[in-house]
């Protein structure tokens, strides 16, 4: 089991506190949608995982690839998700 999961931070957590599930949630999927294609390797890659009024901004450790990138433009585009493709990478 990976136990060093990427920090979970958003803009007005204090005050909107489902924020933080939400992410939750997404990181989850990401996971899943990860393991299905044996990416697994993926988890290494990410330290942060934020929600900035709407938008995921995902901080990487190393340069991901594109389907890396897609998993969390999936993730954050579906119903559990922001319902958008506002994604951000930053390395």
């Amino acid at each position: 089991m990976f136990l060093d999961h990427p920090t979970l931070t958003a803009t007005n957590s204090q005050t909107e506190p489902d924020r933080i599930e939400r992410l939750n949630r997404v990181y989850g999927y990401v996971m899943a949608l990860a393991d299905r294609d044996g990416a697994l390797q993926l988890v290494e890659k990410v330290s942060q995982l934020h929600d900035h009024k709407g938008t995921l901004i995902v901080f990487w450790i190393d340069t991901p690839a594109e389907a890396e990138k897609a998993y969390f433009g999936d993730a954050w585009a579906s119903r559990i998700g922001d319902g958008s493709r506002n994604v951000e990478h930053e390395v």
